[in-house]
């Protein structure tokens, strides 16, 4: 072989022994199962990857929500005084319903707490009470009127902060051990503690280590304003304008002054930090220290190696010396300032779960009752209610019409210029931003009909378009799925073009039709942007009557606790998103089951 006549046209593998055509064969099968492998290794770590975020996405929605089904109650003992729920003396319903009731929860509450006697200790003490505690005390007694002159424990509900508590998400308690003998120096009031095994040199310690690294952080702040110093002093030096000249020269003066107050702060905080024996004074930026002993517990404002003072939360019980096992330090680790609940509202809570009168049951509120300011009585029925009678005028506008705008493009339209412009003005609605549906229903069912604002009728109708399109696409897929064959016969036995749809083409079409349809109210469900357009995201406490009534849905319910400050309506937030997934996950389960129950292969 030469390359002259490689050159003229023939090929090297033609003149290849077979034992070199074989290898090279085999070489590329090699590398194409090895190029096979990775596509698939690739399809498996995405599909993996997929699972993982979606598996993440639901962990964090259940972490965060599940609390919201159950609610912290107290054990209040009320004595139901005549004279104050049965104002009128006949026990009749009326006179119960107009009973003075808010005094004997309210009282009742702060008798759970020893030694709170001040206005403001009760006012402090109140707010972890539930505006609902009268409203639970009332329906009790309209329950039963026998109880009326009794004293009996009814559960009401804690306060939204409270209750985060409780559950355990927002500050904890934690315990510290001790080893020697406390003696307290009274039993109310300021305090004096002392420790024979020096219990309290670690909290000593531990406020050092927070005056160091308080010194830390100011030495950064002199070192960032001397820096803002040098670039308005740069400034300076450019600036010709004299009353530019004097704000600057004012900013550099202020700036001095806040470097000589940060030194001289620094000085003493390291000055405090190389004395560790010496006392310290804690304040509300430093985590709580608080004794547990002879029944009462000390709020720690100085501690020392062996002895702290500080101010009685609850009362002791007496001012004998309390053995190793039978006293303990208390840690609250976020600091005062950093948290919605003080001190004393935290021991208090704490002390009530201690004996037994706090209880977490089942939240039925949240499933019985409307939206509402306070955490702790916000539900979705409203919402469900709303989204139930917009889902109703929705399928009731969009299916019928969208099967027949299905079955006249497919069956009976001709085939010209108009009908094409239908067809792509249909798909492309279906890619429209559902806002822009929000806006027609704005401009046209609001502001031009005038139809009523927040009204389920008009979002049933915003949701109508923007569901009409999807149906009417998965119509005429059904239709075409549909052998031609059975049209045939249908027109071979004379039947005319609408009985042989009627009867023969619509029946088999109807499944996908269906499946469609639920798919496109499962889409409708889940819409909050053009909802919103309509004025659905109006505080809507009462549960809806009718579809004229005003109401909100389930998805700008969730829009609307997600966008309010209280902590505990995050949790509400989730538990709302886990109903409205249950929701959308039945309705396209439904949408599936339909598929294989009727589906019919051809």
């Amino acid at each position: 072989m030469t390359d002259a006549s490689l050159k003229d046209g023939a090929s090297a593998d033609a003149f290849a022994t077979p034992q070199e055509v074989s290898l090279r064969v085999h070489a590329s099968l090699a590398r194409r199962y090895a190029a096979e492998k990775r596509f698939r290794a690739y399809g498996l770590i995405a599909i993996a990857m997929a699972l993982t975020f979606l598996f993440i996405l639901f962990f964090d929605i259940i972490s965060k929500g599940y609390t919201a089904f159950i609610q912290s109650h107290v054990a209040l003992t009320v004595e139901l005084d005549p004279g104050d729920v049965d104002p009128q003396g006949d026990r009749s319903l009326e006179s119960l319903a107009d009973g003075s009731y808010r005094g004997l929860t309210r009282s009742a509450f702060v008798d759970l707490v020893p030694g709170v006697e001040s206005r403001s200790e009760r006012r402090h003490l109140l707010e972890l009470l539930s505006g609902a505690a009268e409203g639970a005390v009332r329906q009790a007694v309209l329950d039963d009127p026998a109880l009326v002159g009794q004293s009996v424990t009814i559960p009401v509900k804690l306060s939204d902060d409270a209750d985060i508590f409780v559950k355990g998400k927002s500050v904890s308690v934690e315990q510290r051990s001790v080893a020697g003998i406390a003696a307290p120096s009274g039993t109310d009031g300021d305090l004096t503690i002392h420790s024979t095994a020096n219990d309290f040199a670690e909290i000593l310690a531990a406020v050092k280590r927070m005056l160091a690294e308080r010194a830390d952080g100011l030495k950064q702040d002199v070192a960032g304003n001397l820096a803002r110093i040098d670039r308005l002093q740069a400034q300076l030096e450019r600036t010709e304008d004299a009353e530019a000249r004097s704000g600057i020269e004012a900013s550099i003066a202020s700036l001095q002054n806040d470097i000589l107050e940060q030194e001289a702060e620094i000085a003493d905080l390291r000055m405090r930090v190389a004395q560790p024996g010496n006392a310290e004074a804690l304040n509300d930026e430093m985590p709580s220290y608080l004794v547990r002993l002879n029944g009462g517990v000390v709020k720690v404002t100085t501690v020392d190696n062996a002895v702290v003072t500080g101010e009685a939360i609850l009362p002791l019980d007496s001012a004998n010396e309390a053995a190793a096992d039978a006293w303990s330090i208390l840690e609250l680790p976020v600091s005062e300032s950093d948290r919605r609940l003080s001190d004393s509202q935290v021991i208090w809570l704490w002390d009530m779960d201690r004996r037994g009168l706090l209880s977490t049951p089942l939240n039925t509120t949240f499933f019985t009752a409307g939206d509402s300011r306070e955490p702790e009585q916000a539900g979705i029925l409203g919402a469900v209610v709303g989204s139930f009678y917009v889902l109703i005028v929705t399928l009731l506008l969009s299916f019928p019409v969208g099967v027949m705008t299905a079955v006249y493009l497919e069956e009976f339209a001709p085939k010209n210029k108009w009908t094409d412009l239908i067809e792509v003005n249909i798909n492309n609605l279906a890619a429209v931003p559902s806002i822009v549906f929000g806006l027609l229903g704005l401009a046209m069912f609001l502001n031009f009909f005038g139809f009523p604002r927040s009204a389920p009728l008009v979002g049933g109708m915003v949701l109508t378009l923007m569901t009409l399109p999807t149906i009417i696409i998965a119509g005429r897929a059904a239709l075409k799925a549909v052998p031609p064959s059975i049209r045939e016969a249908a027109l071979g036995m004379g039947a005319s073009r609408i009985q042989a749809m009627v009867h023969h083409v619509l029946p088999l079409a109807m499944p996908g039709m269906l499946t469609g349809t639920i798919i496109g109210m499962a889409q409708a469900l889940g819409e909050t942007a053009p909802l919103l357009m309509i004025g659905m995201v109006a505080f809507i406490a009462d549960v809806p009557g009718g579809f004229t009534d005003p109401a909100t849905v389930l998805p700008v319910q969730i829009f609307i606790w997600a966008d309010s400050p209280e902590r505990a309506f995050v949790e509400r937030t989730s538990a709302a998103i886990m109903v409205l997934l249950a929701f959308l996950i039945t309705m396209n389960l439904t949408a599936v089951l339909l598929r294989k129950r009727f589906e019919k292969r051809w």
